[in-house]
């Protein structure tokens, strides 16, 4: 992808100005990854991480950590996802120092979708941090200290660690106030969610990340019918699929080619506005490769 070692390619990469492309897979629900690990061979050579969701939608699946190792066992670039929401510092602090012990080298803090979303809505959310004090405490592993400032004694971490951000964010006061946080605390990139208004993207580029020195990924969802965009509009917190998007879904002959299409105009239009994309093609992982097609990318590096 790079050229460099498998652990550092995003970061080398980022360091490079390239236009970055990553890709969403999700760990399997079971203890058998072989379907996971067949969708994200297919991405070799086309994406330069492969960002492994960490219980999203408060959804229960395989841990985020064993799955990024699986998938760099298979020669492929991970980015773990690290969420507030299920563990307090010390259990953070446990799973990053074993993160970086097995190569792991990417993280992305996130706070966590909040529990009442998901498939266990009767269990305890955590949130003793949130994710820019994830982002600060992961800084200090990275200068060898604990979060309460004591040494690390078996060696310091090298973590390249990124954030989310949300450009249609009502609040552009709050938006900016979070970005410069985030920045603060240590992020090296960024990525969002579904973009569904490239104007207000382009305006955020614009207006907020630009002079931050981090790149950041346009998030572009595969959607495959006009159902499958309802449903995320009533079940992904923070997504929101325009109506002419759903309607040209269910308009569509076929609306899954549709979908593909849409997709690919958005990563056409994500090189025009920022530095990278991040993929989400929920159990179609192996379409990934046709969207960067239609949006010009042919391979990574």
């Amino acid at each position: 992808m790079t050229g460099a070692p498998l652990g550092y390619g995003l970061r080398t990469a980022a360091r490079a100005g390239q236009f970055l492309v990553t890709a969403e897979v999700m760990p399997p629900k079971g203890g058998d990854p072989a379907r996971m690990l067949a969708m994200a061979r297919l991405l070799k050579g086309r994406v330069h991480a492969v960002n492994v969701t960490d219980g999203s939608r408060a959804v229960m699946r395989m841990a985020a950590l064993a799955a990024a190792y699986l998938l760099q066992q298979q020669g492929l670039e991970a980015i773990c996802q690290m969420a507030c929401r299920d563990r307090n510092r010390i259990a953070l602090q446990a799973d990053l120092l074993g993160a970086h012990a097995l190569g792991l080298r990417n993280i992305l803090a996130l706070t966590g979708d909040p529990v009442k979303a998901g498939d266990h809505p009767e269990a305890r959310g955590v949130f003793d941090l949130e994710a820019v004090r994830l982002l600060r405490l992961i800084d200090h592993l990275n200068q060898g200290r604990d979060s309460q400032g004591k040494p690390l004694t078996d060696g310091a971490l090298d973590l390249f660690v990124g954030a989310a951000v949300d450009p249609q964010s009502p609040s552009w006061s709050g938006l900016q106030r979070r970005f410069d946080a985030k920045v603060r605390a240590g992020a090296g990139f960024f990525q969002n969610q579904l973009i569904p208004d490239f104007d207000r993207l382009s305006k955020f580029m614009d207006q907020i990340a630009t002079g931050s020195g981090r790149p950041v990924l346009a998030g572009i969802f595969l959607l495959k019918s006009a159902k499958n965009a309802e449903f995320i509009n009533r079940h992904v917190p923070g997504a929101q699929v325009p109506q002419a998007i759903v309607d040209r879904l269910a308009a569509a002959p076929d609306p899954l080619q549709e979908g593909l299409k849409i997709a690919g105009e958005q990563v056409q239009a994500a090189r025009q506005i920022c530095q990278g994309v991040h993929l989400m093609a929920v159990r179609r992982e192996d379409l990934i490769p046709q969207i960067l097609d239609l949006g010009g990318i042919a391979r990574v590096g």
